[in-house]
């Protein structure tokens, strides 16, 4: 998930900030102190969600989110209070808020709040998803030869990842080997693919360096976050098809057993991430589908 904080008190931003990154939550793409300073950054960036303190210097956190919403901005907001009043509470909900978190900042409530509201986007995506596929079904379309990225793509979201930060580094990365027509095995070493990406953005050795590393990070996360929805599907449904077929093919099952065992009891969701297995699976099958 991609987070954009707004928070006036640079102490809060820090402290979500460093929850989000230290729990494997998403990304913080981005910070401003107040709605102003907010607005332009966060309809540039599209964020999947915005925390959003309550009461702020210049425009306070509801009329930001009734900025946005004329703006036509559709993603989820998260307020940040330390505000008890039940008026101004009833107001935000009105608004949209579906989640406070309370000042002081807990991690435990970050991490919770944060967990819950993703589940929930993650339904509604699914949800949406259902909803585009009975309508393409019910209207026929002309067909198209579809594309490397909408192979690529349907497969991430097959797993509950394409909306991930890092799954645009996955797509592209896969891109690359199927344009140059890579040997299927082996790979080119891992550093070498990020060096390969990160040189599309950047120019200087130490921006290149420090760029590869971001996209390893986004990477790792990502592909964590596909083995966490097959293991919520498994838990749900042990012979799902899509849970049969990925789980087992992209990685270690007793991973992903693991991992279904900790969410069964409420724990930390960590895993071995094997990012070298992950691509080549991904990208055996893109070519598999290409011929």
């Amino acid at each position: 998930m991609r987070y954009f904080i707004v928070d006036d008190d640079r102490a809060s931003r820090i402290m979500l900030s460093n929850i989000i990154n230290e729990s494997t939550l998403g990304t913080v793409i981005g910070e401003a102190t107040n709605g102003e300073e907010a607005i332009p950054q966060i309809l540039m960036t599209q964020p999947d969600f915005v925390l959003i303190d309550l009461l702020m210097p210049d425009l306070d956190g509801i009329a930001t989110m009734e900025r946005l919403h004329e703006n036509r901005f559709q993603g989820n907001f998260i307020m940040i209070s330390q505000v008890v009043n039940k008026t101004m509470v009833a107001e935000a909900y009105e608004k949209g808020i579906e989640f406070f978190i309370h000042k002081p900042i807990n991690k435990i409530e970050v991490q919770t709040v944060l967990r819950k509201t993703e589940e929930q986007h993650r339904l509604k995506s699914s949800i949406q998803a259902i909803r585009q596929s009975l309508t393409s079904f019910e209207t026929p379309q002309p067909q198209t030869k579809k594309t490397v990225r909408d192979h690529i793509q349907s497969i991430l979201n097959d797993m509950g990842i394409v909306g991930e930060v890092g799954s645009e580094d996955i797509t592209k990365i896969v891109e690359q080997l199927v344009s140059e027509k890579h040997n299927l095995a082996p790979l080119p070493p891992l550093k070498e693919l990020y060096e390969q990406l990160a040189m599309l953005t950047k120019t200087t050795p130490d921006d290149i360096l420090k760029e590869s590393k971001a996209i390893e990070q986004r990477i790792r996360r990502t592909i964590l976050a596909a083995m966490i929805n097959l293991a919520n599907l498994g838990i749900v449904d042990y012979t799902n098809s899509e849970f049969e077929y990925y789980a087992p093919r992209y990685f270690d099952l007793t991973d992903i057993r693991q991992l279904m065992n900790q969410i069964e009891l409420d724990g930390e969701r960590k895993a071995k991430v094997n990012i070298k297995k992950f691509l080549q699976v991904l990208y055996s099958d893109i070519l598999n589908r290409l011929t």
